[in-house]
């Protein structure tokens, strides 16, 4: 309240901006994870998903925020970034998005991958906004939405490789599952959009 007497209003945050926060705090997170592993004696990265153990199930929640090494988070991060902004602002549906690719990709990557390995690392997540926004563009043919699948193709359509097993100590299957659950999560929430709009699409 002003000395007035007026009610100051409060300015309330662009919901665009609401919308990056998220993606800002995974990637902190992150961060702090690889600078806490720094610290003598502490292996985080050993609870990264451990394929079909039972102890290694909880590795699909954390897997997204162990990095072997800053080299590798670093490699992740930029594309993380972009993408994961992408997918903030033009579509609003970040939350969903992550969590749809995190848990599902995660499960099919804990089902199938090799024994006696350690998955880790953001990829899986890069390759699911990469498959989802490519994918949102083609199923809303929104002109926003295409020219950021155009984009994605643009930049980051090398990274298909990644799926194929091809490079020793690489996960290929969280970049496979990631990208399929990517695509479903797209085919998942926009029939939820469809279905709240009576079946248009707004233009």
């Amino acid at each position: 309240m002003s000395s007035s007497g007026q009610v100051t209003p409060r300015r309330e945050i662009p919901p665009a901006v609401a919308a990056m926060v998220p993606v800002f705090v995974m990637v902190l997170l992150m961060w702090a994870q690889e600078i806490v592993d720094l610290v003598p004696g502490v292996d985080l990265d050993q609870y990264g998903i451990r394929p079909r153990e039972g102890e290694g199930l909880p590795g699909v929640l954390a897997a997204p925020f162990l990095h072997g090494g800053f080299d590798h988070l670093i490699a992740n991060t930029g594309a993380f970034l972009v993408l994961g902004l992408l997918i903030a602002v033009t579509t609003r549906r970040y939350p969903a998005v992550t969590i749809g690719v995190a848990l599902l990709g995660g499960l099919a990557t804990w089902l199938v991958a090799g024994e006696n390995t350690v998955h880790i690392g953001a990829s899986g997540l890069v390759y699911g906004y990469a498959a989802f926004l490519v994918a949102w563009g083609v199923l809303t043919r929104r002109v926003l939405s295409v020219v950021v699948a155009t984009v994605v193709v643009l930049m980051y359509g090398s990274i298909a490789l990644g799926v194929l097993p091809v490079q020793p100590g690489v996960s290929w299957q969280g970049h496979l599952f990631g990208a399929l659950t990517g695509v479903l999560m797209a085919f998942v929430l926009r029939g939820r959009q469809e279905r709240g709009q009576g079946g248009t699409d707004r233009r």
